[in-house]
């Protein structure tokens, strides 16, 4: 305990100016609600330990330029547990970003629930989980920073019940505690690290670079704007395909720019959103996250050119969600060659994952462009497609289904493939006349042909 760090000491890594709220008072009863013999000279000895009265501190921060809410658990005060004054200022804090449109910051390090007030000091977590829905459902980001130790119900709620989860390396993370989780239990499914794998935490940031980072999140995620994204430039071939099967293999040409190069092209800078929030991640196939463009925000989820996993549409599903709820434009990037159809995928929900993409974007109220960057493979590319609002590449194409796959559900003889690609129509200027893409985009410096 000697070794971590204290409240105070957390928030100083993240900000130089910060106000303390009032706390609201409450009465309390000798030795707390349940009258716990010693609970008082318990509180006593840590408050003198610390120089804290209660387990979090609460207060209004300057992150390098964004303001917002900050509380910082006291793990030193009765190991950071949540009691009835902890809910008091944590629902105190809540109001206040609500009420001053801030966002909240969460720097946790809790072991959950205090024992000395039993069903009471459990029944925080409704009150902390009623606020912070209050607060997500008034537009307004929640980002968790997790230290050592964040468990229990401070893990449940906090930490896992943010928007955007950062974590400190070799921090134990998990719902159980050292001292009830089994004991036989692998104590490396309990880390921040394997949080992070699992989908259940977005990165690791060492203490040094928390200030950047948290400041670089918080000026993405509090800059709503009405504005579409443009759709990037092409960053290809500007000479368009004379054939459906032309077009095909230019999509699949190891040579032809990928996501993150349109990423890195469109974005002066960004940052990764990963995982699922359901125990899975796709970095191979779905990369996440807010980015800058032209001075202002834009959401991205992109395809890399693999077939997308169940756990890369629910995390393209998330951004999407987190995106429209504060405000923020989207811009997806299609290039797969379909969704993953084997049977781990199956069991992972492939159908569902893709049903919650296809859910996610037609619901969102924030307005989405996509930009078809390569292949466009069936229902698993068309989940992540902006209705009225998808652009073509000329080395890209969009099918019902790859060309093989087609003359083979045609029974077509394999000699037949390319003429088969032909008659789908799946050039970009095909789309274009279809009406399923608004246009062609051109090379830096030109401008998106539109279809007319």
């Amino acid at each position: 305990m000697a070794d971590r760090p204290s409240a105070r000491e957390a928030v100083a890594l993240v900000t130089d100016d910060f106000t303390e709220l009032p706390y609201p008072g409450r009465r309390a009863a000798p030795d707390g609600p349940l009258g716990w013999s010693g609970y008082d000279a318990a509180r006593a000895r840590a408050a003198g330990r610390t120089g804290e009265d209660e387990s979090v501190v609460c207060g209004v921060a300057d992150v390098d330029g964004t303001r917002a809410v900050l509380v910082a658990f006291e793990f030193g005060f009765l190991g950071g547990s949540l009691g009835e004054g902890t809910g008091d200022r944590l629902e105190a804090a809540y109001a206040h970003a609500r009420a001053h449109r801030l966002p909240l910051v969460s720097l946790v390090a809790t072991g959950g629930s205090r024992m000395q007030e039993g069903m009471l000091a459990l029944t925080q977590l409704q009150r902390v989980a009623r606020a912070s829905a209050l607060t997500r459902e008034a537009g307004l980001p929640q980002i968790a920073v997790l230290r050592d130790p964040t468990t229990g119900g401070g893990w449940a709620t906090l930490g896992a019940g943010a928007d955007v989860v950062l974590a400190l390396p070799g921090a134990q993370v998990g719902f159980a505690g050292s001292r009830v989780r089994p004991a036989d239990a692998d104590p490396a499914a309990y880390t921040a690290e394997a949080q992070v794998a699992a989908g259940a935490a977005d990165a690791l940031v060492r203490p040094e670079e928390l200030r950047g980072t948290l400041a670089r999140w918080l000026r993405l995620l509090t800059r709503p704007s009405a504005d579409p994204a443009p759709p990037p430039y092409a960053l290809g071939s500007p000479d368009l395909p004379a054939t459906g099967w032309d077009a095909v293999r230019r999509a699949r040409s190891p040579r032809r720019p990928r996501a993150a190069a349109y990423l890195d092209a469109y974005f002066t800078s960004r940052v990764t959103l990963s995982g699922d929030r359901r125990g899975g991640t796709d970095p191979e196939g779905m990369l996440c996250g807010f980015g800058e463009h032209e001075g202002r925000t834009v959401a991205y989820a992109a395809q890399t050119g693999t077939a997308t996993r169940p756990a890369g549409y629910r995390t393209a599903a998330r951004l999407v969600g987190l995106a429209d709820r504060l405000g923020i434009p989207v811009l997806t990037l299609v290039d797969t060659p379909g969704a993953a159809n084997d049977a781990e995928a199956e069991r992972q929900g492939a159908g569902a994952a893709i049903a919650d993409l296809f859910g996610s974007v037609a619901a969102a109220r924030t307005p989405l462009t996509t930009l078809v960057i390569g292949e466009g493979g069936s229902g698993g590319a068309l989940a992540l497609a902006a209705p009225g609002n998808t652009w073509a590449t000329p080395d890209s194409y969009f099918s019902v289904i790859a060309p093989e796959l087609a003359a083979a559900i045609l029974k077509r003889p394999p000699d037949e493939v390319e003429a088969t690609a032909d008659a789908l129509r799946i050039r970009p200027q095909d789309l274009v006349e279809l009406g399923v893409v608004r246009g062609v985009v051109g090379p830096a410096g030109a401008q998106p042909t539109p279809s007319g």
